[in-house]
């Protein structure tokens, strides 16, 4: 009896081996082996697909509500035109490079550059080529019997007269050609080459709505003349030479709308004005002291300087010349 019992458990401890042991073959056959999983991914699938059929519809939507929106314009800069006469010397392209390079900077900025010549010269012509700015090149040369003469002190006669009125006249014809003609917001402005600019002035005058004014620094022998402010408005000005001028003020020190130009078509500058009186004729006829329009900080921040650029001396030049040795006159300066 035992012994039967011996073997029974035998037997049965040698299938259990056998049938572990083809168990544990079989695990070892199926390591490695793709597994059929299509059952057990079905729902995962079906959620990615859900959800991204959610981010489409979402990203339509958004879509669609981008598409139905009204942009929102933002008003446009009053564009400034600036006028700037200007006359061969030996410093001129230096002084337009440097004041192209301060427009640059400037948005909405027209220049109109005036030459004191009978014709367009090269120079200029090329500077404004390849300035990068929206300007216009005019000429208007000077009369003879106008012209400074050599040794003469630059304020015994008025310079830039007939090329500013040049200027003027060029404004008012093509902005009438325009659509809009006379009702076009627009800002004047006089800056001679050899003035040194703030950009901060630029952003002062563009609100200009009749005529505004502000400080203009190293002028008249003085460090600045500007108008004096009482309550927001102009009562006198600062000045070391004849402050009973109705307006005694520097060319660089106000500007103009482009409406209140247009609207006075005869208005321009005076050669014939007695000295220091040039901007007083110009502004009698266009604007009463009350009406003008301090800008910068109520006329206390000096933004532009009347600066000029020292004549340069030649002794050298002039000696090798005189020895044919001088500077190859094909180098453009």
């Amino acid at each position: 009896m035992a012994t039967r019992m011996k073997l029974k458990l035998k037997t049965v401890f040698v299938l259990y081996f056998m049938v572990s042991l083809m168990g544990l073959v079989y695990a070892l056959m199926q390591l490695g082996q793709r597994c059929d999983c299509a059952e057990h991914d079905m729902p995962k699938d079906r959620t990615i697909s859900r959800l991204r059929g959610e981010l489409h519809r979402f990203q339509e939507q958004i879509r669609k509500s981008e598409a139905t929106k009204q942009p929102q314009k933002q008003p446009a800069k009053p564009t400034i035109f600036v006028i700037t006469p200007t006359y061969a010397r030996l410093v001129q392209k230096a002084e337009l490079t440097r004041l192209s390079h301060t427009f640059l900077h400037v948005p909405q900025l027209h220049w109109i550059v005036v030459e004191d010549s009978p014709h367009k010269t090269p120079l200029v012509s090329d500077l404004l080529l390849k300035s990068g700015l929206t300007y216009t090149h005019l000429h208007m040369p000077t009369a003879k019997d106008r012209k400074l003469q050599e040794g003469d002190p630059s304020w015994l006669k008025p310079r830039g007269v007939e090329q500013r009125n040049e200027g003027l006249r060029w404004l008012r014809e093509d902005r009438r050609a325009q659509p809009g003609g006379d009702n076009q917001q627009g800002v004047v402005y006089f800056a001679d080459d050899d003035n040194t600019y703030s950009l901060q002035i630029f952003e002062e005058m563009r609100s200009t709505q009749r005529v505004s004014v502000w400080p203009v620094g190293l002028v008249g022998g003085m460090k600045y003349e500007r108008p004096v402010i009482e309550g927001g408005k102009v009562v006198r000005f600062h000045t070391g030479w004849r402050p009973s001028r109705p307006f005694p003020m520097d060319m660089a020190g106000f500007a103009l709308s482009l409406k209140l130009v247009l609207a006075n078509p005869e208005s321009c500058f005076d050669g014939d004005a007695p000295m220091g009186f040039l901007e007083s004729s110009f502004l009698q006829g266009l604007v009463t002291m009350d009406e003008l329009e301090p800008k910068a900080d109520n006329c206390s921040k000096v933004l532009v300087w009347h600066t000029r650029t020292e004549k340069p001396k030649m002794k050298r030049e002039e000696a090798l010349q005189a020895q044919g040795l001088g500077s190859d006159r094909a180098v453009e300066v």
